[in-house]
């Protein structure tokens, strides 16, 4: 038996919540999966929590998703793509998204956790280096406590992120290599990754809804030109603080009004306001809300 083998049992067998972390193309989903699938071998109920806001697994991007596995048959990337819930964060990157971030895996969590999962898997993003990193993982594992962190690593790379976590927190953490059948992934292949995820999303039936301005979050200033909001996307409220899914928002020049397009059957409560813009083609593109609205 391999490290990564005996990781995937201990894992499966003892934890409760498991912290996957690592570089880019380190391995984290496939890890995590396969310590998912074998604790449902075990009889335990498990949940899989998806913290990676671009390169999804579980939800559209922009997201931070939780899917519910009764059989390993929910560990297909089809399965896993159809999330039981999401929070929504509105960027593909968590730079500058660290508060809507924490706070939704850890609302995310704590739903798991009330609905009886006794193991929740928990993947994230390849941000690990700098400054940064180090902020987002340490909050991260601040709010969900995970019992156990497993940093996936080439050469000693994760080690000041791994020192800083063990320092702070009572956490038991596991190091090891990436495993060797990791094939590396290049920018543009990613950015395709991106684009399925939310052209899958976005393909299946559209609701469209008209919208009134006075719905956002944050709120529009006043003779705000709407324009400006073509293809944005948003976070679709349910009205107690949750989301029922994402949508993007369609201006309408000829009547000056906005519309918006969700896979939704109910209209939103309320919209918060992303930071990335769809293309046709479903390809992102950041925007900055502070320079669209011209405030600080």
């Amino acid at each position: 038996m391999n490290e990564h083998d005996r990781l995937v049992d201990r894992a499966a067998r003892d934890a409760k919540t498991v912290l996957f972390v690592g570089g880019l193309d380190a391995g984290k989903s496939t890890l995590a999966r396969a310590v998912a699938a074998y604790a449902l071998t075990l009889g335990r109920s498990v949940s899989y929590l998806d913290g990676d806001l671009g390169q999804k697994t579980v939800g559209p991007p922009g997201t931070v998703g939780m899917k519910r596995l009764h059989t390993p048959d929910d560990l297909t990337s089809e399965r896993l793509a159809a999330a039981d819930a999401v929070a929504f964060v509105g960027s593909t990157s968590p730079q500058g998204h660290l508060l809507p971030l924490v706070t939704g895996m850890t609302r995310m969590h704590a739903r798991a956790r009330a609905e009886g999962s006794d193991l929740i898997v928990v993947d994230t993003s390849g941000m690990v280096s700098g400054i940064y990193g180090q902020l987002v993982k340490y909050h991260k594992v601040e709010m969900l406590r995970p019992d156990l962190i497993v940093g996936l690593q080439r050469g000693e790379e994760l080690d000041p992120l791994l020192g800083v976590l063990q320092r702070f927190f009572s956490v038991d953490v596991a190091p090891v290599g990436v495993h060797p059948s990791v094939v590396p992934s290049t920018v543009e292949q990613r950015a395709e990754h991106r684009q399925h995820a939310m052209a899958r999303y976005f393909g299946a039936q559209l609701s469209r809804f008209r919208i009134r301005p006075t719905v956002f979050m944050p709120a529009l200033p006043p003779l705000f030109d709407l324009a400006q909001l073509d293809r944005l996307l948003v976070g679709l409220s349910d009205g107690d603080g949750g989301y029922t899914g994402v949508g993007y928002l369609e201006h309408l020049p000829d009547e000056g009004a906005l519309r918006l397009n969700a896979p939704v059957a109910d209209p939103p409560k309320a919209l918060r306001l992303g930071s990335v813009r769809l293309e046709e083609s479903y390809r992102v593109k950041r925007v900055d809300l502070r320079n669209l609205f011209g405030t600080e």
